[in-house]
């Protein structure tokens, strides 16, 4: 299941133009209406504004729906030029009537184009959008855009959905000065508003016309580590209700699982070969959890990621027998075919479909499908027990249950990618689905221990071992590293690839890893390093920096302007530093940094420099407790970061001693 965000008509993208027709340009009134219009308030580096947006549904009886979408933008900068691009998504549900695009020049001279001149390409910001046949994307480039110039755009498109149901995004990135929407009902049909991040407002009614106007609206400012962008933008959700027997809509939570589970319980048979696969698997394993980690590593590892979503398999996974047989699928595939094999050894699992982006769905969102993701919930036995099974809850009708992910190869069960933890998910049953929290594991659950036994000469050249021990998300992401090399001795690119942000010379060798396939082992790291003139000379003395390698610190809340968004971060972590020096002869410490001990309810960091005999040793560490941090801390954050950035460029001075002074 895939989903991506479209930022209102207009996308920035460079693509081959398309030449302008010759004949005379008919300007639409809407569109000459915006020509003479103010321009909304807005920062100096605004690329553009919106002047005006309109969305029109009108709805037929059989439940087909007519959709017209305009939009007139003004570009302000040459940052905004991308604006120029019209962009429409093409499927069996969504048609695509006409496309049509205008621009005019700050001196009045007009040009269009339509959309036979539109480019087809695969759908875009879909992974392995090249493989879906009947899902495409339409691009309507208006020539000669330029600072200064008003661009239009105008798509229709005829709808058939699965789910009866429209969202109107009227929040954008950039100030949006006045948008309507507006709904044309059959007779009979009734309508759910939700107002997401915005006031309610009423619409003005008539002739079975309901109609919204909004302006004046504030860009949302783009930032790094900020919420997704379905948490942020306002919008309005429309539940459409027909008369019965008409078609479906999302009253409740409850609608939705029950609905995606009549798509799906009929794809979780069994077939004689995969009771077969089953009980070739499972044979050798003694215990009942060994059974369970034996069919999740299968489903992970020798059933590759496919995604293939024609038509209603946007939603509905493919048989489980098909997906054995051929060895592929996308998330709802795997988790189908697992559900189904664990059945055989008497497992029960659920499906639990949620947003890859966490916040995407909260607490206030009403029903709706806005999911791009399936992963399992399985129900633990008695007596299944194991410190390695963290991602654990308590269901009031389920009792315990495991949330396992079997798309990702990397996380074992008993953990849980980051980006899902504390997120949201509907739990589909079949006696009734419901909004259920993913939790968040404990910080150990990703951690990294680095430790390094090294020596110092009196030349400043450093040399010794590292060894690093990585967990969970860390040890997900040095994996996908390291499988991007092709031959063992590439591995060492990965280590040098991070020395390299530490070192600007230095030398690697006799790198080794450990566990790269054992996902449910810890990834281990070992390698040798020297790096001459590590330690600065300056006559008597040499200066060091304790913390020899790895940084924890991050500038990204280093902005002029006050953080608008909350923080959020891939999932809680821990790393740890300690760095052994033994000193050179004839040195002695003369000064070194102070300790430090920060301690927030999101995040903590301690530091320590010591000297025992002829040894330096340095130890830290960091740990991110919280996945989100509220925007009122944002100032705090940033202070707690250029605490972590001073102690990581702090140094230890050595000082020559009497008798042994340089010649």
């Amino acid at each position: 299941m895939s989903q991506s965000r479209l930022t209102g008509m207009f996308v920035v993208l460079v693509l081959a133009g398309a030449a302008a027709r010759v004949q005379a340009v008919v300007v639409p009134p809407w569109v000459q209406a915006q020509l003479t219009a103010p321009v909304p308030a807005h920062e100096a580096q605004t690329p553009a504004v919106v002047l005006y947006s309109e969305t029109t549904l009108t709805v037929e009886p059989n439940g087909r729906m007519l959709r017209i979408q305009r939009q007139v933008i003004k570009i302000l900068r040459p940052e905004g030029i991308g604006y120029g691009v019209i962009r429409a998504d093409s499927s069996a549900q969504t048609g695509i009537i006409a496309m049509h695009g205008w621009n005019i020049t700050a001196g009045g001279q007009p040009t269009d184009v339509s959309d036979r001149d539109a480019v087809e390409s695969a759908v875009i910001g879909v992974p392995q959008g090249n493989l879906v046949a009947d899902v495409r994307s339409k691009l309507l480039r208006i020539p000669g855009v330029l600072p200064g110039n008003i661009v239009a755009g105008e798509i229709t498109q005829e709808l058939q959905p699965y789910l009866l149901a429209e969202d109107w995004v009227f929040q954008s990135e950039i100030p949006v000065r006045e948008s309507h929407f507006s709904l044309q009902l059959p007779s009979g049909w009734s309508y759910k508003a939700y107002w997401i991040n915005h006031a309610d407002a009423a619409p003005t009614i008539s002739g079975g016309r309901s109609a919204w106007t909004l302006t004046d609206l504030k860009p949302i400012r783009q930032e790094q580590y900020m919420p997704p962008w379905r948490a942020l933008s306002g919008r309005l959700a429309l539940s459409l209700v027909p008369p019965s027997g008409h078609g479906q809509g999302f009253g409740s939570w409850s609608d939705i699982g029950a609905w995606y589970l009549n798509l799906a319980q009929s794809r979780r048979a069994s077939s004689p070969e995969i009771k077969q696969q089953v009980a070739m698997l499972t044979a050798p394993q003694p215990t009942l959890l060994g059974k369970i980690q034996a069919l999740a590593n299968f489903v992970q590892t020798d059933v590759r990621y496919v995604a293939i979503e024609l038509g209603i398999g946007g939603w509905q996974p493919h048989a489980a027998a098909d997906v054995f047989a051929h060895r592929y699928g996308d998330c709802k595939d795997k988790a189908t075919l697992l559900a189904t094999m664990l059945k055989e050894i008497g497992v029960d699992a659920w499906y639990v479909i949620v947003n890859t982006q966490r916040g995407a769905v909260t607490a206030s969102t009403p029903p709706n499908m806005g999911f791009d993701h399936v992963i399992l919930a399985i129900q633990l036995p008695a007596g299944v027990e194991d410190p390695g099974l963290l991602a654990l809850s308590t269901h009031p009708k389920l009792g315990r249950i495991l949330f396992f992910d079997p798309t990702d190869g990397y996380t074992s069960l008993g953990g849980l990618p980051g980006p899902l933890q504390g997120g949201l998910g509907l739990l589909v049953t079949a006696d009734g689905s419901a909004i259920v929290h993913l939790p968040i594991l404990p910080v150990a659950a990703s951690s990294q221990q680095r430790t390094a036994h090294l020596t110092l000469n009196a030349a400043g050249t450093l040399r010794g071992e590292v060894n690093e021990v990585s967990t969970g998300d860390i040890a997900a992401v040095a994996r996908r590293a390291v499988d991007t090399t092709t031959q063992d001795p590439d591995h060492i690119k990965t280590i040098e690839s991070f020395m390299a942000q530490s070192f600007a010379t230095f030398t690697v060798t006799n790198a080794l890893i450990r566990n790269q396939r054992a996902h449910d082992m810890p990834l281990e790291w070992n390698y040798s390093i020297e790096v001459p003139r590590f330690a600065q000379a300056s006559g008597d003395i040499l200066t060091l920096r304790p913390r020899v390698l790895g940084s924890q610190t991050t500038g990204f809340l280093e902005t002029k302007e006050a953080r608008e968004n909350d923080i959020e971060f891939e999932g809680p972590h821990q790393d740890t530093d300690v760095f052994e020096i033994a000193l050179p002869q004839g040195f002695v410490v003369d000064d070194m940094p102070q300790p430090i001990d920060v301690d927030y309810p999101y995040a903590a960091y301690h530091s320590k420099t010591e000297v025992a005999g002829r040894t330096l040793k340095y130890t830290r560490s960091l740990e991110i407790k919280q996945v989100t941090v509220a925007v009122a801390q944002a100032e705090e954050l940033k202070m707690f970061f250029r605490t972590i950035f001073n102690d990581e460029g702090a140094v230890v001075v050595l000082q020559r001693t009497t008798g042994n002074q340089a010649p």
